[in-house]
């Protein structure tokens, strides 16, 4: 049976240590030290859905992000104070996992934050998981950059798969083995 310890770390990955430093000497930890992860809950979709609306076109409406939690996919979210910085989620079953969603906030990109929760979401799924997937458009190259710095591989294309201005935008699969 697993100790309270360890089911506390299922929610909240947290260093009070880090914490205790930042106040007592502010200059000896940076700002991306003081940023946890931590579950997704039902009262950070207002921030969550502020993102996604200033990141994509096509944003997921707040009943997708509803249906994620009530399913219990694995959504998390990435803060600093009381801040959401950016989230992801992330469904597993029958051996694979599926990143279905990743972003980050659009003034707080390019800062590691995309690839913290990502790496989160792999060492969640490496207990679980031989394969993790993804989709992502091709013009998005800053997060194909990411997900190929971290070893995922492209291994197809979804034709027609994302909504965009004038018609449609493929979806190119990408996957990541987690077993070796």
């Amino acid at each position: 049976m697993r100790g309270l310890f360890d089911r506390v770390k299922d929610f909240v990955i947290y260093d009070a240590d880090v914490e205790f430093y930042a106040k007592v000497f502010p200059d000896s930890v940076g700002r991306k030290e003081l940023m946890r992860l931590r579950k997704m809950n039902r009262t950070d979709l207002p921030q969550v859905i502020v993102i996604e609306k200033s990141s994509y076109l096509f944003p997921w409406s707040e009943d997708i992000f509803r249906d994620c939690l009530n399913t219990r996919y694995d959504c998390w979210v990435c803060e600093l104070g009381d801040e959401i910085l950016g989230y992801g989620i992330m469904s597993m079953a029958v051996g694979e996992s599926h990143i279905l969603n990743l972003c980050v906030s659009p003034k707080e990109q390019k800062q590691g934050i995309g690839r913290k929760i990502l790496e989160h979401l792999i060492s969640i799924a490496r207990k679980e998981a031989e394969t993790m997937f993804l989709e992502v458009r091709p013009s998005n190259i800053h997060a194909i950059g990411l997900y190929e710095s971290i070893g995922f591989n492209e291994i197809g294309v979804r034709k027609n798969y994302y909504e965009a201005v004038g018609g449609r935008e493929d979806g190119l699969m990408f996957a990541l083995a987690l077993i070796s």
